[in-house]
């Protein structure tokens, strides 16, 4: 039996406004040997919350972020039930930084897909999750992805040009087919306000399976459409690094698709 998403959002609220909130613009930070930051506050919240998750439903492994490749990759392999995918803190430089889009990912994963997934905004106080098969709920009401009478090119992007292919970038940047674009810096944020119809189409060209995992599925549970750029499954649960494409309306997901594919095209034949 899966554990009960109410009582898993009332653990990760807690555990958040306790070890992130406090935190929040006073953190202490370093750099990881991979460049990325990291803070005192995610490893506050990922040492509390694999106490929390232990006590309350002991016996399912903790996939994390924070863990060593080696660690991660052991676990993922020799698992056999159920495992818990965890990013403590998504959008740490958001975070160091001062800057209030930061989350905690969380899901379940289960026969090779994710079964389970929560996001929850400390800032905001707002908690997306989603059950396999279930739907998506955003602070307990049903959350179903909007569709958009617009056409591409008055659409608001959330692209992460950072980790793109560099042609695929830079046929963007020449000839953008959307209205604008931001950035926002946390990935399972990302994914869930493009549930909620905070933007409308999105792209990332690096994501771990703790930046998707939970994001993702509150996306396809809210209905909304995502694939990756290599065909693969987006719910995959491999470690290996992925570049996603996804909208909350199928018709928009079907134009950026498209589009995606003929500027790769393009550049793989310059």
């Amino acid at each position: 039996m899966l554990p009960n998403i109410h009582e898993l959002a009332r653990l990760v609220k807690d555990v958040a406004q306790q070890e992130l909130r406090p935190r929040f613009k006073s953190v202490r930070q370093r750099v990881k040997q991979d460049g990325t930051v990291l803070t005192e506050a995610d490893l506050a919240m990922d040492r509390r919350l694999k106490e929390a998750l232990a006590q309350r439903w002991p016996g399912i492994p903790f996939l994390s972020e924070e863990m060593r490749a080696d660690e991660q990759n052991a676990l993922l392999q020799d698992v056999q039930g159920p495992v818990w995918c965890v990013d403590p803190l998504d959008g740490t430089s958001n975070f160091a930084a001062g800057l209030p889009f930061y989350a905690v990912s969380l899901a379940l994963i289960a026969d090779a897909a994710p079964v389970l997934g929560l996001v929850y905004d400390p800032e905001r106080d707002e908690c997306f999750s989603a059950l396999k098969s279930t739907g998506a709920w955003l602070n307990g009401n049903q959350l179903v992805a909007k569709r958009f009478d617009l056409p591409l090119n008055r659409t608001v992007a959330l692209v992460d040009f950072k980790r793109l292919q560099p042609k695929l970038a830079s046929a963007l940047a020449r000839d953008p087919p959307y209205g604008s674009q931001r950035n926002l810096g946390a990935c399972a944020l990302e994914w869930a306000w493009i549930a909620a119809g905070r933007g409308h189409i999105y792209l990332h060209g690096g994501q771990k399976l703790w930046d998707r995992a939970a994001g993702a599925l509150v996306l396809s549970e809210a209905s909304g459409c995502a694939a990756t750029l290599d065909g693969t499954s987006f719910l995959e649960p491999t470690l290996r690094t992925t570049a996603v494409v996804a909208s909350g309306d199928p018709d928009l997901f079907a134009d950026w698709r498209d589009w995606i594919t003929q500027a790769s095209r393009g550049a793989n034949q310059n």
